[in-house]
């Protein structure tokens, strides 16, 4: 991001490089506790906003649980993948092959290849 000059800035680089190490710590401290006050600010305003959800009060909400799929595809020995993610290395193994990705599809009726 580039930063931009601001013709109403009270400090160029050229005076800040003459301010003592105290004088410049002072002026970060300042700094500091402007921006903390003003992401407060912006805090109460989303709440305000949003409703008090708990994201913003250091409360975490609870994860969500993984809902667990079933298999669509059935390999040798009986191992099975969802459909999703990456592709296992038994099938894939099987693909280089010559085997065909619906020789492995589970079905109501066929279980197994």
């Amino acid at each position: 991001m580039a930063s931009k000059k601001s013709s109403n800035s009270q400090f160029t680089r050229s005076s800040l490089k003459s301010l003592s190490n105290e004088a410049l710590c002072k002026l970060r401290d300042e700094i500091a506790a402007v921006l903390e006050g003003r992401a407060e600010s912006l805090r109460k305003q989303l709440n305000r906003l949003t409703g008090p959800s708990g994201a913003s009060n250091g409360v975490k909400a609870p994860k969500l649980k993984r809902v667990k799929i079933a298999p669509k595809y059935r390999g040798p020995g009986g191992k099975t993948w969802g459909g999703r993610g990456a592709r296992p290395r038994w099938l894939s193994n099987a693909l280089e092959a010559g085997h065909s990705l619906e020789e492995f599809l589970i079905t109501r009726d066929h279980e197994a290849p």
